[in-house]
């Protein structure tokens, strides 16, 4: 299982989109690795569908997408189509699936369900998802289970915290969105917090802390 904040594990892979280096095909960018539990599943289609379209919103946050199914790489090219075909998400693909059928990356990641397996009785991956940095660090990791769908405007939503909070010195509060109100950080001192943030509001509470200070989103 990864950590957050750790380097990420490099590895090899084969793809719908060919043979891969992680950390090469990551590059200088953010990078999104969402796994399913196999091909031709409900869910799942609905998910892949729902990337492909949004692959406009992850190229404006300089992220790139991948997906891993635990079946080879020629059942995923043909899944493609129905995956194109039911979310009118064409003409082609927007990102590879990587292809893991003897859950080599599954298991070394952290991704395998104990309630979910196919029909040879073999453990089938989760729903997990994992953001990685231009650092190739793990910024950010959720595991749903197979019968859950993601929802990936919270992906992206993650992304723009994410990348707001690694270069301002700010948290985002309860239901941010870009353009919302953040919070300076507690390291930040009273006198340094005046001079970054001089539209800065702190709220008052009971016990008369001033630790709730609110600014505008910092540009």
């Amino acid at each position: 299982m990864v950590n957050l904040g750790d380097v990420f594990p490099d590895f090899e892979a084969e793809t719908t989109q060919g043979k891969i280096k992680f950390h090469d095909w990551v590059g200088d960018k953010w990078a999104v690795l969402c796994s399913h539990p196999a091909d031709f599943t409900p869910v799942c289609t609905t998910e892949l569908g729902r990337l492909n379209n949004l692959i406009p919103e992850f190229d404006k946050r300089n992220a790139k997408l991948i997906a891993l199914s635990c079946d080879p790489v020629e059942s995923h090219n043909a899944w493609w189509k129905d995956i194109i075909d039911y979310s009118d998400s064409g003409p082609e693909p927007r990102y590879p699936i990587i292809s893991d059928p003897k859950r080599e990356l599954a298991v070394k990641l952290g991704m395998l369900d104990p309630d979910e397996k196919d029909k040879a009785g073999l453990p089938l991956t989760c729903r997990a998802v994992f953001i990685v940095g231009p650092d190739k660090k793990l910024k950010l990791s959720i595991l749903y289970p197979a019968t859950t769908g993601r929802n990936f405007d919270e992906v992206l939503r993650v992304i723009d915290s994410l990348q707001l909070t690694a270069t301002k010195k700010v948290a985002t509060p309860v239901n941010w969105e870009t353009g919302g109100e953040c919070m300076v950080l507690p390291s930040v001192s009273a006198e340094d917090a005046a001079q970054l943030f001089p539209e800065m509001r702190t709220e008052k509470v009971p016990s008369g802390k001033p630790y709730l200070r609110f600014t505008p989103q910092p540009k």
